[in-house]
C-alpha cells in the first residue's frame, strides 16, 4: 500500500537510482503517471516530459481496457477482450473517435507549456502510478520506441504478475515495486488517489529543474475514524464486497453507487467519499455486481437487480451497531444514478437524500414519480444528451429537487475543477439534509 502518488515516485526513485546521467530522459503518462514520474526525475536530475495515450474503453464498461491510442497515431488493441465484450467494429471507431479528440485536447494543452522532447538515443524512463491491463503501458512505450528512444525502461509502483510479464515483451526493462495476485485496480493500493488535474501536470512540467530544491509535498490528513474497513456485505442473491468509513462521531452515511464500467474503486468517487469523510459524513463504496455479472452487458444494465441489491445494502448497514441511528443517502453516477433513484422510490430503502452525478434518471422513469427524498442532479454543461435527460426527470420528481449543470463538463467531469465543484454540491447537499450530519446538527 503506497500513501500516496508522492509516496510511490519516491520508492521507485530509489529502485532506479543506478539510473542517471545526461542520456537519461523521464516521461510519466497524463495524468497519474506525472507526480509519480516527476519524483522520479527530481531523484535522479533528468528531464521530465510526458507521453499522451488514452484507454479505449469497453462501451457499457469503460474502466475495461479492450486497447489504447497514443500520440503519432499509435493504437494497441486487445482482441480477446474486444471478442469477450461482444463489440462491433462501429463501437470501436466511435470509441476511438471519441478519445482521439481528448488525447488531441491534452497534447495541445500539454506541448504549449512543454515541447516535446528528444528521445532519439536515450534511455526512457516510461513511469505510470500503476498498471491494470497494460493498454496504455504498451501504447506509450510504442509511441517512445517510435520516436527514437535506445531503451525503453518501463516503471510502475505496482501491476498484476500477467501485465509484468506481458510488457516485458515490450519494454527492455520493467521495474515494478509490487505484484499482487490480487488486482482489481491501481486505485486499491493507494490510501490516497484523487484525480489529478491538467492543471497540475502543467506545473509539474514548468517546475521540472535539476538544480532546484524541490518543495516537499506533504499528503492531506484525513480525520480520525470510528470504522475504516473493507466488508463482504450478503444480499439475497450475492456477496458484495465495500469499504466502510465513519468518522469519529458520524451519524450520516452516504452510500455510492458507480456507473457501468467503474468499480468501488473509481478515483471519482473516492474523491467524493473523502470530501464527506472530512466533512464528518460516513461513506460505504461497494459493487453491486460479482465480478462474473460485470462481464455481462444485461447484468449492468439491469437496474431493477442494482435497486434491489441497493436496497439490500442499505437493510444491512442499518443492521450494523454503529450505523443503526445514522440517516443514510445515496450518491450514483451514470447508471448508478438511475439505480439510485429506482431504490429511493422503494420504502424499504427509505434514503434521506440522494445525490445523481451524470446520472440516467430515464433508467429508473416509472419510479421517479415515487421519490420523496430530496434529490439533486448534476450533470456537465457539455455533457447535452444527459442534460435531456435530467431536465425530463425534473419534471418526473415530486420531491424536493434540483438541477445543476457543472458548466464546461463532459461526463466524468475531468476537467480542472469540474470535479471538484460535484464534490462541494454533494457535501452541501447531504449536510444540508442528513439532518444527522456534524454539519447540520
Amino acid at each position: 500500500m503506497f500513501v500516496d502518488r508522492t509516496d510511490a515516485g519516491i520508492r521507485l526513485a530509489t529502485a532506479l537510482r543506478d539510473l542517471h546521467g545526461p542520456d537519461v530522459v523521464v516521461v510519466g503518462l497524463p495524468r497519474g503517471g506525472v507526480p509519480v514520474a516527476w519524483e522520479v526525475a527530481r531523484a535522479l536530475g533528468a528531464p521530465l516530459d510526458v507521453i499522451v495515450v488514452r484507454k479505449l474503453g469497453v462501451p457499457f464498461q469503460r474502466e475495461l481496457a479492450m486497447g489504447a491510442i497514443g500520440e503519432g497515431d499509435v493504437q494497441v488493441l486487445d482482441q480477446s477482450v474486444i471478442d469477450a465484450a461482444a463489440v462491433t467494429p462501429a463501437e470501436l471507431a466511435a470509441t476511438v473517435s471519441v478519445e482521439s479528440t481528448e488525447l488531441n485536447r491534452r497534447v495541445h494543452r500539454f506541448r504549449s507549456t512543454s515541447p516535446a522532447l528528444s528521445f532519439t538515443g536515450k534511455t526512457v524512463i516510461v513511469v505510470d502510478d500503476g498498471v491494470a491491463t497494460g493498454s496504455t503501458a504498451k501504447a506509450a512505450c510504442q509511441v517512445v520506441k517510435a520516436r527514437g528512444a535506445a531503451r525503453i525502461v518501463l516503471a510502475v509502483p505496482v501491476a498484476p504478475p500477467d501485465a509484468v510479464t506481458d510488457l516485458s515483451r515490450i519494454a527492455d526493462d520493467v521495474v515494478c515495486l509490487s505484484s499482487p495476485a490480487q488486482f482489481n485496480a491501481v486505485g486499491q493500493w493507494y490510501r490516497h488517489f484523487p484525480q489529478i488535474t491538467d492543471t497540475e501536470v502543467t506545473e509539474l512540467l514548468q517546475r521540472v529543474n535539476p538544480d532546484r530544491v524541490p518543495v516537499p509535498v506533504t499528503p492531506a490528513g484525513n480525520p480520525p475514524h470510528a470504522v475504516d474497513e473493507d466488508v463482504v456485505i450478503q444480499t439475497e442473491d450475492a456477496r458484495l464486497p465495500g469499504h466502510l468509513a465513519l468518522p469519529a462521531e458520524s451519524a450520516a452515511i452516504v452510500v455510492f453507487v458507480h456507473g457501468s464500467g467503474s468499480s468501488r474503486f473509481s478515483p471519482r468517487n473516492r474523491f467524493v467519499a473523502r470530501t464527506l469523510n472530512d466533512a464528518g459524513i460516513g461513506t460505504l463504496l461497494l459493487d453491486l455486481l460479482t465480478p462474473h455479472e460485470e462481464t455481462d452487458r444485461r447484468c449492468v444494465f439491469d437496474i431493477a437487480l442494482l435497486a434491489r441489491r441497493l436496497v439490500d445494502v442499505t437493510e444491512w448497514l442499518r443492521r450494523r451497531p454503529e450505523a443503526a441511528a445514522a440517516q443514510i443517502g445515496y450518491f450514483g453516477a451514470s447508471t448508478g444514478g438511475g439505480a439510485a433513484l429506482w431504490a429511493a422510490a422503494d420504502p424499504a430503502a427509505g434514503p434521506f437524500a440522494v445525490v445523481s452525478r451524470g446520472g440516467r434518471p430515464d433508467l429508473a422513469a416509472d419510479r421517479l414519480d415515487q421519490v420523496t427524498c430530496p434529490t439533486l442532479l448534476i450533470v456537465g454543461g457539455r455533457d447535452e444528451a444527459v442534460i435531456a435527460l435530467n431536465r425530463h426527470a425534473l419534471t418526473r420528481l415530486r420531491c424536493e429537487r434540483e438541477l445543476t449543470i457543472v458548466e464546461g463538463a463532459t461526463h466524468l467531469f475531468e476537467e480542472p475543477g469540474a470535479l471538484d465543484e460535484v464534490a462541494s454540491l454533494a457535501c452541501d447537499w447531504f449536510t444540508t439534509h442528513l439532518a444527522g450530519s456534524p454539519s447540520s446538527a
